[in-house]
């Protein structure tokens, strides 16, 4: 079957490849070991070097590469320049870092000398997403590469050209051939690319069920996986927020990347004293979103990405309003060519309505009214993910609290959550296990081996009379 790349503006094909043969995959993941071999030995100047011109290429040609990702997924051509330069930006974090981050650790003990050192493990495979085609695997490969492994991409099917200009823009950095390959495969060919003993480690980034089949199959092979699922973080406003700036952010935080995004906020968490206001301006503001050509700068939301994505949030939406769901604006889809969407809010969603508890994977808010401190926490954990939390409040137990309480990889205060080269990623519960970026995520694929080495024996010597 023909990978194909789809303009989800009007649903027409762009271009079409050919899947890779069971020959071609061997011959790719072969030249990836090979490259694996020479890489490892390489020292961290020469391994920056390529990194760094990675990064000036993506800045170079950051429109042209944005245009690809805007017309295979349809995020709008903003938000599309600005993932091009956080690559870049990841390329030169890994560059100047990678050494520190990986130096040896020494550990005083009774020995001559003694550290832990994070050696390369191999070939690592990639499972990475569509939403954003190249961000997602930027974050990955940049600290994979610097850490002295080798990376193969299966990238999703409907963004192949997005795989081939990352693989091409690697190449043209200088790396070697054969170190970052992208494989045009679909997803019943993964079980056999992690069958391969030359495939050392694999990371996904999804949905919970492609999470659970790559972890068990790695289970049983013994081999080291980073999973970052699904999400359905909470925006919890508090009544010492500053209102406008959170009703503003929230807006943003649900709609950005089209509403497509593992960490938008998903449920927002409102108390009972601010939050009939906050309800008018959430509602008000996303009746005034801009919907249109994501090529054009003034645009704020594009159409959804795939055909499959908005028929299961319109089927959410629906459903969720026959179990006695409030919609308050949008929430349906749009009647033209193409995938397109306009923005919704749920609220007085019973826990007997499917966005209750399953994330959606599009732009429409789910809107809570909480009655203290204690209700927003329990509320927020009431959920099989735990990815990210925003948390609007300016009182500072309150901030521990949430800390300390929600079950989440991560807990913005103030702020929307974000990804950054800086800070390490992830979640817990069904959003997954282990860290990518910062120091956790270029430690994820190495052997963090221990070094011991013993003093030297004292020896007497006896002398005869």
């Amino acid at each position: 079957m023909p990978i194909a790349s789809v303009d989800p503006r009007n649903g027409e094909t762009l271009q079409t490849f050919a899947a890779l043969t069971d020959a071609e995959i061997s011959a790719k993941i072969e030249a990836g070991h090979g490259a694996f071999l020479g890489w490892r030995r390489t020292t961290f100047a020469a391994r920056s070097k390529p990194m760094l011109r990675a990064a000036e290429i993506m800045e170079a040609e950051k429109e042209t590469l944005g245009r690809t990702m805007t017309e295979e997924m349809g995020k709008t051509l903003v938000s599309s320049i600005a993932e091009a330069e956080k690559c870049a930006r990841a390329c030169r974090y890994y560059a100047e870092h990678a050494e520190s981050l990986l130096a040896d650790q020494v550990i005083a003990t009774e020995a001559e000398s003694s550290y832990a050192r994070h050696l390369p493990l191999g070939v690592v495979l990639a499972v990475m997403p569509w939403n954003f085609p190249f961000w997602q695997v930027f974050r990955f490969i940049a600290p994979t590469l610097m850490a002295g492994n080798a990376g193969l991409l299966k990238h999703a099917s409907n963004v192949p050209r997005c795989a081939l200009a990352i693989e091409d823009v690697l190449l043209r950095a200088g790396f070697p051939r054969g170190l970052f390959q992208t494989l045009l495969i679909g997803a019943g060919a993964v079980p056999r690319v992690l069958d391969d003993p030359r495939v050392v480690a694999a990371t996904l980034t999804g949905s919970e069920p492609a999470g659970a089949a790559v972890a068990s199959q790695t289970g049983r092979l013994i081999k080291p996986t980073v999973l970052e699922l699904g999400g359905s973080d909470p925006f919890i406003v508090m009544p010492s927020a500053d209102l406008e700036t959170a009703v503003k952010t929230a807006v943003n935080a649900r709609t950005l990347n089209n509403g497509q995004s593992c960490i938008n906020a998903k449920r927002f968490l409102v108390h009972q004293d601010v939050y009939a206001r906050f309800e008018r301006d959430f509602v008000d503001a996303f009746a005034k979103l801009r919907i249109g050509d994501p090529m054009k700068a003034e645009t704020e939301i594009g159409p959804l990405a795939l055909a499959s994505v908005r028929s299961d949030v319109v089927s959410q939406v629906e459903r969720s309003v026959k179990a006695g769901a409030k919609l308050l604006t949008g929430g349906v889809a749009l009647d033209q060519k193409g995938w397109w969407f306009r923005p919704g809010i749920l609220s007085e969603i019973p826990q007997s309505a499917p966005t209750y508890r399953e994330e959606v994977f599009g732009p429409v808010a789910l809107l809570f009214r909480v009655d203290g401190l204690d209700a927003a926490i329990a509320l927020a954990n009431e959920s099989e993910f735990g990815l990210g939390s925003s948390v609007w409040t300016n009182v500072g137990i309150e901030q521990q609290r949430f800390i300390d309480e929600i079950e989440a990889g991560q807990t913005f205060i103030n702020a929307m959550v974000s990804s950054d080269p800086r800070l390490p990623f992830g979640g817990v519960k069904h959003s997954g296990y282990g860290r990518e970026l910062a120091t956790e995520g270029i430690r994820a694929f190495v052997n963090t081996k221990t070094v011991y080495i013993a003093r030297p024996a004292k020896h007497t010597t006896q002398h005869s009379e």
